[in-house]
């Protein structure tokens, strides 16, 4: 069969538009990536040399994925020559063949955030400055927001209206540590992952011969995700396009969610008038989903004025209802939502692989994590340490990077005592002062120790001769072996594999140190074995700086429900998703309430949660939530109360809760006739009364002397007094294996039991 009757109407119209400047509008899981897929073979087959065509993507994922797809239709040899990779990757390469124009080496490393807030530190140690007004995270934002804005530290230290801010912020010189850093990144042969895109922008810029030879080569440039490009990645890719303008942008303006990264949404907004002439193209036909999940989506977006409107549709089934739960507290918010995933489990033949718990900040996931764990349900977090940031891991890349590139001061600096060598923190300090009052690198410094007039002892020259000898016989290697043979040579020569097989036997962590270094060096040798060609360290180095967070694999592995924030789910889809958390001022945030702009947003997040599911929708809410060690009430989101009712299922809750969201209502029913307690005000936690609804099984409204209880730890009691009203009433229970305990109820979690 023809790949191209595998595509509806719009799909094959997108496709088989060439020449010009064309938007399309996807909707979600309307099936864009096959539109791009298509699109580039109908190009190559077409008569287009696929050298002249240019791919960007987000993820080095996506790009490797639509490379196969291609290769199977035009052939994988063909498929290769595309230019196809994330933004970062393909201008990483850019500036390989043409760092020296720069002034950097065409080795130059790339740090990553670790590295630079490493960097920042010691900067703001050494300017003397309060590292609490000026945290390095904080002052990174600043920088790399400047960066893909595309203004220097030269300009930055000239904007007034920069500077003013700074002040009112009370850190008025980090135009003092821009600048600052811009140099020791230079001096070091280093650029971070903003200068990617910034220094690519300087090269098209200041060198007119280099833009127009970009220009010549890609005379097709196809971008995905268009509505999550920054300033610098739009002026940057309008420049590539400013000669043929043959440039195919596609994504959904309603699911452009990353402002906080710099993404722009006007870029997509305003194509129409880079791009008087361009195309549009809508995919609104939905494969993903149920009818009432796509209609619900699209009852809740309607609600934003700035987009570019579509009607999504599907013709897929109409599916359950979306579920709404409200709990009385974010623990009981974690058992019931871990309960729904145990009995589904033991009633279905579902896999946990196919359940996502999706939240709004990282930190809702402990009552979810301590829930699953007593269900004995397997799961996984994304969006904590990833593999390539565990220390062990950054310490052999270190000694690789230093390989590569001598001048790379991080590296050096982590490794230069790492294993214990003897070289003290005051002789890694004196070199550093000679570095930077010389304006050379420690490296330089360390090979000409007596040109810098460091007199060192004996002792101490030893060692660092030792070091730099070591280092110097890595390098003698970089060409002749491959990235495998050499990495495997630095873990064994460097002592990294000595000592972490020494320290085996300390336990589990320090086993998992170890197996990390070994996975480690099997990934590196995988990566030699992908391809025909020759790989060195430096590619490997390459490689690993270019990840991003979105190509690590979410169903990898054993089976485990996923819990991560929305913003990581972003791409992906399940087909049971649980939305928690759903309250004011938690989503939305709190913090996007400023203006409508923000709002929107906060909406098209909430829009990409729901339609990250495919067959069942549940969302939840507590009545309250403990912030900073206290109980505080808190109101359902509004963002439920904009869903059309008719795809509302509320769930009931358990006898004698008294007045709640949901109670009494029939399936599809509003709770209220005006709105989700807009004008009412959401339930209050005032008084007990409210507190022993759900946290009893069997829907006892109070709890009394004499009345049997079951308690999660101290098992079956009775309570023998009760004193207090509200949320300081204690229970004296009886327990015949643990004694007599005193409890506050509202956090004993007590279930009544039926009499005997």
């Amino acid at each position: 069969m023809n790949y191209l009757d595998e595509l509806n109407a719009s799909q094959l119209a997108a496709v088989e538009q060439i020449d010009g400047a064309l938007m399309v509008i996807a909707g979600a899981g309307s099936g864009k990536t096959r539109v791009l897929t298509y699109r580039i073979a109908f190009m190559i087959e077409n008569g287009i040399d696929p050298f002249n065509i240019l791919a960007l993507t987000f993820t080095n994922k996506a790009a490797r994925e639509m490379t196969e797809r291609i290769g199977k239709i035009v052939g994988p040899s063909e498929a290769k020559n595309i230019t196809m990779g994330t933004f970062h990757s393909v201008f990483s390469r850019i500036l390989r063949f043409n760092a020296d124009r720069l002034g950097y080496p065409t080795n130059f490393t790339i740090y990553d955030t670790q590295d630079s807030k490493s960097l920042l530190k010691d900067i703001i140690k050494e300017l003397n400055l309060d590292d609490k007004a000026y945290k390095p995270s904080s002052v990174l934002g600043r920088i790399s927001s400047a960066k893909n804005n595309l203004i220097s530290a030269d300009m930055y230290a000239q904007n007034e209206e920069i500077l003013f801010e700074d002040k009112q912020a009370k850190r008025p010189l980090i135009s003092t540590i821009y600048k600052t850093y811009e140099n020791r990144c230079r001096k070091a042969g280093a650029m971070d992952f903003d200068d990617l895109l910034f220094q690519t922008h300087v090269l098209l810029r200041d060198f007119p011969e280099v833009l127009a030879y970009y220009q010549h080569k890609f005379q097709f440039i196809l971008v995905d995700e268009y509505q999550d490009t920054n300033y610098a990645q739009y002026l940057i890719v309008k420049k590539l396009a400013a000669t043929n303008e043959n440039i195919c942008v596609v994504g959904d303006d309603a699911q452009s969610i990353y402002s906080f990264r710099g993404a722009n949404i006007q870029n997509i907004l305003n194509f129409k008038v880079d791009y008087p002439d361009f195309k549009l193209f809508k995919l609104e036909q939905n494969y993903r989903s149920t009818k009432n999940i796509v209609e619900a989506a699209n009852s809740i977006i309607s609600k934003n004025k700035d987009q570019i409107k579509k009607t999504v549709w599907t013709d897929n089934n109409d599916g359950a209802k979306i579920t709404v739960i409200r709990t009385l507290t974010d623990n009981e918010e974690g058992k019931i939502i871990g309960g729904k995933i145990f009995d589904a489990k033991q009633s279905t033949s579902i896999s946990f692989n196919d359940i996502a718990v999706l939240y709004r900040t990282n930190r809702q996931s402990r009552a979810f994590e301590e829930a699953l764990r007593k269900f004995n349900i397997p799961y996984k977090i994304y969006g904590g340490i990833s593999f390539y940031q565990r220390k062990e891991i950054k310490d052999l890349l270190a000694y690789f990077r230093l390989t590569t590139n001598p001048s790379d001061e991080e590296a050096l600096k982590r490794i230069l005592n790492y294993p214990r060598r003897g070289i003290g923190k005051t002789t890694e300090e004196n070199l550093i002062i000679a570095a930077n009052n010389n304006s050379v690198s420690i490296w330089e410094v360390l090979i000409n120790l007596d040109q810098y007039g460091l007199n060192f002892n004996k002792g101490v020259r030893d060692k660092l001769y030792e070091f730099v000898t070591m280092i110097r016989s890595f390098q003698a290697q970089l060409h002749s072996l491959n990235a495998f043979q050499l990495a495997e040579t630095i873990a064994k020569s460097s002592g990294i594999l000595k000592e972490l097989k020494e320290e085996k036997d300390k336990g589990p962590e320090e086993v998992e140190r170890f197996q990390n270094i070994e996975e480690l060096l099997s990934g590196i040798q995988e990566f030699v074995n992908s391809s025909e060609e020759v790989k060195t360290l430096s590619d490997f180095l390459l490689d690993v700086a270019l990840l991003t967070d979105a190509d690590e694999d979410k169903n990898e592995g054993r089976n485990h429900v996923t819990l991560m924030t929305i913003h990581s789910s972003k791409g992906l889809e399940f087909p049971y998703v649980f939305i928690v958390g759903m309250e004011e001022n938690l989503f939305p945030s709190q913090m996007a309430l400023n203006s409508r702009t923000e709002l929107e947003e906060e909406r098209r997040l909430f829009y990409v949660a729901l339609t990250r599911a495919k067959e069942s929708c549940t969302l939840s809410y507590a009545a309250s939530r403990f912030i900073w060690g206290q109980l505080i009430s808190s109101e359902p989101s509004r963002f439920i109360d904009e869903i059309d009712g008719r795809f509302l299922h509320f769930d009931s809750p358990p006898r004698g809760q008294g007045r709640s969201l949901g109670m009494g209502i029939n399936r599809g029913e509003r709770p209220f006739s005006g709105g989700l307690n807009r004008t009412m005000g959401s339930p209050k936690l005032t008084s007990m009364n409210d507190l022993k609804g759900s946290s009893n099984a069997n829907g006892n409204s109070s709890y009394m002397v004499g009345q049997n209880v079951q308690h999660e730890r101290f098992g079956k009691g009775k309570i023998t007094k009760l004193e207090g009203i509200g949320n300081d009433q204690k229970a004296t229970v009886f327990f015949p294996h643990h004694g007599i305990k005193n409890l506050i109820v509202r956090f004993a979690n007590l279930q009544i039991l039926e009499e005997d």
